[in-house]
């Protein structure tokens, strides 16, 4: 791995971690959410991988955690060494744009040179070398040029789940990007990925924070006008209650839509890092260790029998005894056992919600 030098000082990294993981029920709850869950069975939490893969990027000190403010006591807890103040609590759900606006601010005013890195806390990077070493890259090119960043992930399959950037072909390894697309058709996915010139938006941003700033001020006034009121309050006793008041003002808006749609100054570096978004138990299933019959497990020990391709989740010391089944979902988080069909797993997040409805709110 990458080790840290004296440049890397002038480095940020702003993790994202507070989604609540609706895909992952029933494993994965309000009050304990995706990023916080050793979902791969490694022994460490998607967070606490994400956290770990950072510090060959910058200084410890450097990294921030962007969060609601309900999950501040898990990141402490996950996060042994970290500081309070390196994690900053929305006080209110309002998507990307206005947490990552927030910390601009605020690193800004701790190092008006800060290089920035945003990444979400719950995505799965098995190439970490290469990773960092296209992260560093684009760090290098952000602290030279008024650009926004994004790593771009070479698609490997027609995927109709992801956004895809359309970049122009050029012998340079960092791209200009012509435009941001919306999730596809199967028909348009195909062709994105026989032209060769799309890569798959998988939310990692670099950029100076100058460069960021000013995009907010040109294509999202209205979320910049809101912080830029607390520039004298950042970092001092007085932030919490100014975010406190202004915060929830914020639109509720993504970072995309806020400025990387809009801007002419946005490029990517196309990668592939063995990166997986975990946006749902069949892609957990797609990357975790199976059996045989294509079954993958976790929990005490399984004994499966004319059993296949089967995502098996269950309790460090529970055993899963189970024939006859192919191409299910089964999690055990000891509140609720799931048994669904891999192939209609795009229905839990209502299956949740209907559970929650009838049944109460401890199961959300």
């Amino acid at each position: 791995m990458s080790s840290i030098n004296e440049m890397d000082k002038d480095n940020y990294v702003l993790i994202m971690a507070g989604g609540v993981g609706s895909r992952f029920w029933p494993k994965s709850r309000n009050s304990f959410p995706k990023q916080f869950i050793d979902i791969l069975g490694t022994g460490k939490s998607l967070l606490q991988l994400t956290y770990e893969r950072f510090l060959n990027v910058c200084p410890a000190e450097n990294i921030y955690f962007l969060t609601n403010e309900s999950y501040i006591n898990l990141i402490i807890a996950q996060i042994k060494s970290v500081s309070i103040d390196n994690i900053i609590g929305e006080p209110c759900r309002r998507n990307t744009a206005p947490c990552v606006a927030y910390a601009a601010f605020k690193i800004a005013m701790l190092n008006p040179k800060a290089n920035i890195v945003v990444a979400p806390s719950d995505h799965l990077i098995l190439k970490e070398d290469v990773f960092v070493g296209s992260i560093k890259q684009a760090l290098v090119f952000a602290s030279k040029n008024d650009a926004l960043l994004t790593l771009g992930i070479k698609p490997t399959r027609p995927d109709t789940g992801y956004g895809y950037i359309k970049y122009l072909p050029s012998s340079l390894e960092i791209k200009k990007v012509e435009q941001f697309l919306e999730k596809p058709s199967l028909d348009k996915a195909k062709a994105f990925l026989e032209s060769g010139d799309y890569v798959w938006n998988a939310g990692i941003f670099i950029w100076n924070v100058q460069a960021v700033l000013e995009a907010f001020k040109k294509s999202s006034p209205s979320i910049f006008s809101v912080f830029e009121k607390g520039k004298n309050q950042y970092n001092t006793t007085e932030e919490m209650a100014f975010i406190s008041e202004h915060y929830p003002l914020c639109e509720d808006i993504s970072i995309d839509y806020a400025i990387m749609e809009k801007a002419d100054n946005v490029f990517t570096i196309p990668g592939d890092f063995g990166w997986s978004d975990l946006g749902t138990w069949a892609s957990l299933h797609e990357v975790m260790d199976k059996d045989d019959g294509g079954n993958s497990f976790s929990g005490k020990s399984a004994i499966l029998t004319e059993t296949e391709n089967c995502l098996v989740q269950l309790p460090n010391e529970k055993i899963a005894v189970i024939k006859g089944l192919s191409d299910f979902i089964i999690v055990d988080d000891e509140k609720v056992l799931m048994i669904y069909p891999k192939n209609l797993e795009q229905e839990i997040k209502k299956v949740s919600a209907d559970v929650v409805e009838k049944l109460g709110g401890q199961y959300q």
